[in-house]
Formats: structure tokens, sequence, C-alpha cells
């Protein structure tokens, strides 16, 4: 109701009742300028947002020529609405109250001629001060609403401040960790696989060496890159640089150790994010296949697909026994989310052959 009920709905409204109030009221049987000076008063009620205290001004001779009207009421209550100063509302007040009690041609000796003069004084505070003090409690409302939202924003910007502020020191200690741990690990895997390289005789044995060194020093990369991100705070969407690309697939299962064969469609230009989900999930699929099917053969296909593309990897059966290796199985997993947050899905499956099938899908 409040979407299709808009102020100056209410406005005309309370134009409206004014007018009819007045109607009824006022008894000169023609038209004279006391009745158009009223009018214009119940009129100026569609402006009273804008000039509130003009407004009661021009609605005070309402008031003067009929006693209790509506118009000079609600003007008042509108003023009561938007200012701070409450004896100048006081005196409005009593000056409407005034106006009420004392209506033309009547002189200080009929008012208080009357018996009834202090009822009648009650009579015309009584509405006079409920508008005041209603327009008062309308405008403390608001105030408390306002800052009550200003606190809760102030609450919100506290709290998104302490989360980032764990989010920061949970990303240094992972940095640290990472640098400290991880890369001597993989820095030491390096170093031996050299030394192997260089020492033995066997050509097979030193072609596997200068494989483990290559892809050791190409994680040792990635990892100095990804603890600069890490450090970096994650204020803004930071690169990790350089990134892998479609282009880079073959190098990729041609240091796989793996017997792949990588076929690629007419694929339409990819956004780098699309990219990097591919170029992971291929890298991830072939490390398990490494892991879990050693001597097993593979297929990678990219291929586009109605209104996105299709990313196949197959390996059939192993052909040896794997060996057991530490595995936290969050793999495919993580790459399901990435997937999901561009919009895709990824799917992971056993062939009838007793081989493995996972397919990415991503919207174009």
């Amino acid at each position: 109701m409040r979407r299709f009920w808009r102020p100056w709905a209410t406005d005309a409204a309370l134009v409206v009742v004014a007018g009819a109030d007045l109607w009824f009221m006022f008894w000169w049987p023609e038209p004279s300028w006391e009745l158009w000076l009223s009018a214009l008063g119940v009129a100026a009620l569609a402006v009273r947002r804008r000039f509130p205290l003009a407004v009661f001004v021009l609605t005070l001779p309402t008031a003067y020529f009929n006693g209790e009207s509506a118009a000079p009421l609600i003007a008042l209550y509108t003023l009561a609405v938007v200012s701070h100063r409450r004896w100048f509302l006081a005196v409005c007040s009593l000056v409407l109250a005034a106006c009420m009690i004392w209506p033309i041609g009547s002189g200080p000796a009929m008012l208080f001629a009357d018996s009834w003069w202090l009822a009648s004084i009650a009579y015309a505070l009584a509405p006079a001060a409920a508008a005041a003090f209603l327009g008062q409690i309308v405008q403390v409302r608001r105030e408390l609403s306002a800052r009550l939202a200003e606190i809760t924003e102030a609450r919100e910007h506290e709290q998104l401040m302490a989360t980032q502020k764990v989010l920061a020191e949970e990303r240094a200690q992972l940095a640290r960790e990472m640098h400290d741990v991880v890369s001597h690990q993989v820095s030491l895997i390096a170093v031996r696989a050299g030394a192997l390289q260089v020492s033995t005789a066997d050509p097979e044995a030193k072609e596997a060496a200068g494989t483990i060194r290559k892809l050791s020093v190409r994680t040792l990369d990635e990892l100095r890159h990804m603890v600069n991100v890490l450090r970096a705070g994650g204020g803004g969407p930071t690169e990790l640089s350089p990134q892998p690309t479609l282009a880079q697939l073959g190098d990729l299962l041609g240091a796989s150790g793996i017997e792949a064969e990588l076929r690629v469609g007419d694929l339409p230009d990819l956004d780098p994010p699309k990219e990097r989900a591919i170029y992971r999930t291929v890298q991830e699929s072939l490390t398990n296949v490494r892991k879990h099917a050693p001597g097993a053969r593979a297929a990678v296909s990219l291929a586009r697909t109605g209104t996105g593309i299709t990313v196949a990897i197959t390996n059939t059966a192993p052909t040896r026994t794997a060996v057991p290796l530490p595995s936290s199985r969050h793999g495919l997993l993580g790459l399901h989310q990435r997937a999901a947050l561009l919009g895709g899905t990824l799917t992971w499956d056993p062939t009838p052959d007793g081989g493995w099938r996972t397919v990415l899908t991503l919207p174009v």
C-alpha cells in the first residue's frame, strides 16, 4: 500500500477534508471575502510541506471566521513536525486558540460575559495543543529512526572492519606458513632433483629428475606470487602473475608425465577467469590420473557446445597399482565451487572400462 500511496496523495486528501469541513461550517449563504480568504487557507495545504509557517498563517482566518476548523489544525501539526523551537510552537498554539475563541464581531466584553468562557478557552486550547503535541511526537519518532539507522550502519561498519582485521591476520599467518614450510620443502625437492639430474647416468632417471626440478621451480614461482597476494591484504582484486592460459595446456600435458592427447576445437574468446578455471581443472585431473591411475592414458578435449564450452578429461584404467599418497580430497570440490561462481558445472564419474571422466561446462 505504501508503494502506491505518495505524499501528494496525502496532501490532496487533506485539502478535500479541510474543504468539506469549511463547506459544512461556513454559515454565510452567499460567497463573500471571508469565504474566499478561508478557501485560500484550505488550498494552501497543498504546499504545507514546503512552506509550513506560511501555510499556518494563511489558515488562521479560517479559524477566526469559523472557530474550530480542520485546516489550521493540519497546518499547525505540519509546523510541529519540522520545527525544533518548542516555545515558538507554544505561541502558535495560543494564537490559533485565540482565533478560535475570539470569533469575528466579538469583543472582550462579549467573551468574558459568557459564564462558560473558561470552558471555551479550554475547548479551543485542547485541539491546538493536541496538533502541536502530535507533530512533535512524529518529529521525535523520525529522529529516533534516523539515529537508529546511523547506529546500525556504524555497527555494521565496525563488524566489517573487525572481520577484515581477522582476515588480514589469517592471511598474514597463512603467508608465513607457506613461505616458511611449503616453500622450504619445495625448494629442497628442487635442489635434490637438480643434484640427481647432474649426478645420475641413467637417462630415464635424468629425465625424471629434470621433470621434478622443472615442476618444483614452477611451483615455487606460483607460491611466491601467492604469498605476495596474501600479504597484500586482499583490498581489491589482485591478479596472480603470471596467469595460466589455454595456450599453456600443451606444456601442461607434456610436463605431466602422462601419455595424453589434447584436442581443441573452434573456441570463442574467453575471459581470464574462465581460462584459469579450465587450466586448473585440467591440471587437477592430470594430477589425479598420476596419483590414482598410474600407467593410464588421458585425453583432454575442448569444444564449443551450444551457448557454452565443454572441457572433458578422460583417462583409461590404471595398468599398475597406485601408491597410497596423502590427499585432502578437496581439489575437485574447490574446482566445483570455482565453476559454480562462473555460472558453470563440474561433474566427475567413473567410465565403464574402469577409467574416470571429468567434465567442465562453462557459459560463453
